[in-house]
């Protein structure tokens, strides 16, 4: 009698055990589309044995089975691969990235749907090669001068398609700082949430897990991390090498846009993203609170790292957007005065937009200064109508616009903070006031009445003439055509480079997702299999349990007679 009870108990076992595997499986299936869902697994098992006295007669113990026992609900995830597919899809952001603002560059400079910076070149080129032809024609001087103010106005569109970009770029930056630190703080809260749940260890947060998966899948996009769990379910996050997330804590980001650059701040005001923990602080009794004062040795990235796969520097959508944004707008400063060209190969080369917008400028600065050159000692000789009054330089064709405009920021470490850079920036150089007023300032006309040829033969030859560089890496000098087509070609080679490798790298992400998926994906046909599979054992442990209450029907009715 006392087995026959027993044994309802452990029909009762197979009943439960299949109600909760049933579950389970049901509940893979309603999440098939969830984002981040992990597939959980059944794990059952037998429930203690009752082992009898063994007495001399027989040769073994005798065991009685109390049935299966649900022993938990896991996830089935590979940690190998998880670290993988972070470390992966974050390479892939980055050069997702550079090819996004290569494309933009490529787009400013009109190479992709027209040609309309480097027709201005041509015209300007053309319009030289007409006054050639009869130097003294009040057409072709006027022409020189509107060709020449069209340049320039067109070298400004696109320079200054160049710093828009930067500062849309500059809100990003900020943008992915504050997805930093809510991924950082909601960890956080999970990890305490999952200690709580499984400290009885009894129950397993596989939902909070799975959340807390996506939120390291989300910052391993973001940036370079490291992590590991701890013996109590916490997950410790590494943000470039500092630490994120702690058991109790989150080492919060910032990003300062107000220090100077002496103090790790950007010279225009850039967003830079620091680590609030490790900022230099000093108490205001004015605003009654501490504030940043210095943030040199708090930043979160040094973007003076080499790009390297190997030392993992290619790794992050917010490294890639302040590399390819840079911390200013640059000029030709920023390649030639440095003479060590240890600054520019630091700070400049490595940023898409700011090695163009040094290369651009430098190029508009050559032609200027070449071009002045020449209407400089045209203007030292006499023309018909006598001497030039006041100085030759009076009669540049170009002009800087405003004396005091000036650069405050440092070009190498031997440079005071603040020190002054003027020149023939693209944002303030200008066609002279003279020939705006009167474009037949310039006669090229000698005293005798004779064509200045001299002097329009050099105007010539200051286009023609192979004798720039682009940067200090390149050896082959070139002229300004040819300056204007190695810039383009360099930004179309660097396009396909990138493009290469993002593509190569997305075919690794997409390989890497597709093994990842096949451990953690849920198959719809997999779960009708288990669901048929365990709908099964519970319909026999029902029949299990029908049979035994029968028997025991039949022997209280015997009893009973």
């Amino acid at each position: 009698m006392g087995s026959l009870m027993g044994s309802l108990y452990i029909g009762a076992s197979g009943l439960q055990t299949s109600q909760n595997a049933l579950n389970t499986t049901a509940h893979n299936m309603s999440n098939i589309d969830t984002e981040g869902y992990t597939r959980q697994q059944v794990s059952q098992g037998t429930r203690p044995y009752i082992t009898t006295e063994k007495d001399f007669r027989i040769i073994s113990w005798k065991q009685t089975g109390l049935g299966v026992a649900y022993n938990n609900c896991k996830q089935v995830r590979s940690l190998f691969l998880d670290q993988s597919y972070r470390q992966e899809s974050g390479r892939e952001a980055f050069y997702d990235v550079s090819v996004s603002t290569l494309e933009e560059i490529e787009d400013q400079l009109q190479e992709m749907n027209g040609v309309e910076f480097a027709e201005s070149m041509e015209n300007l080129w053309v319009a030289v090669q007409e006054l050639s032809k009869n130097p003294t024609s009040a057409v072709n001087q006027s022409t020189l001068v509107t060709r020449a103010n069209e340049f320039l106005v067109r070298a400004n569109s696109v320079y200054e398609g160049f710093t828009n970009y930067q500062d849309n770029m500059n809100l990003k930056v900020a943008d992915y700082v504050e997805q930093i630190n809510k991924i950082g703080d909601r960890i956080k809260e999970l990890n305490l949430n999952i200690v709580q749940i499984e400290s009885g260890h009894q129950e397993h947060a596989n939902d909070l897990r799975d959340e807390r998966n996506l939120l390291l899948d989300k910052l391993g996009d973001l940036g370079r991390i490291s992590y590991y769990e701890d013996v109590f379910g916490n997950v410790l996050v590494q943000f470039e090498g500092t630490q994120f997330v702690t058991t109790d804590h989150v080492n919060h980001m910032a990003c300062d846009s107000i220090l100077p650059a002496d103090k790790g701040g950007s010279p225009v005001g850039y967003n830079t993203p620091y680590w609030e923990f490790a900022a230099k602080k000093e108490y205001d009794e004015v605003r009654k609170e501490w504030v940043v004062t210095d943030i040199r040795g708090a930043k979160v990235f040094d973007l003076q790292q080499q790009v390297s796969s190997a030392m993992n520097t290619d790794i992050g959508r917010l490294r890639s957007v302040l590399l390819a944004r840079g911390d200013h707008h640059a000029n030709y400063h920023d390649i030639t005065d440095d003479p060590t060209n240890n600054y520019y190969n630091r700070n400049i080369a490595q940023s898409v937009i700011m090695n163009v917008e040094a290369e651009f400028d430098q190029m508009i600065k050559n032609m200027c200064t070449a071009i002045n050159k020449v209407y400089e000692e045209a203007a030292s000789n006499p023309v018909t109508s006598g001497e030039v009054q006041g100085f030759a330089a009076d009669y540049d064709l170009f002009k800087v616009l405003n004396e005091e405009d000036c650069l405050n920021y440092d070009i190498d470490e031997n440079h005071k903070a603040g020190e002054n850079k003027k020149g023939f920036i693209i944002t303030n150089i200008g066609i002279n006031p003279i020939y705006l007023d009167e474009p037949t300032a310039m006669t090229f006309m000698l005293n005798d009445g004779s064509e200045d040829q001299d002097a329009v033969e050099k105007l010539k030859s200051a286009f023609t003439t192979a004798e720039y560089l682009i940067n200090p890496n390149v050896a082959t000098k070139t002229d300004f055509v040819g300056y204007y087509n190695m810039l383009v070609s360099q930004v179309a080679n660097s396009g396909e480079v990138y493009k290469g490798i993002q593509s190569n790298q997305e075919l690794t992400v997409t390989a890497v997702s597709n093994a990842r998926e096949q451990i953690i994906g849920v198959s719809s046909d997999e779960e009708l299999e288990f669901m048929i599979e365990f709908q099964n054992a519970f319909n026999a442990s029902s029949r299990y349990i029908n049979v035994v209450s029968e028997m025991l029907e039949h022997v209280v009715t015997a009893l009973g007679s």
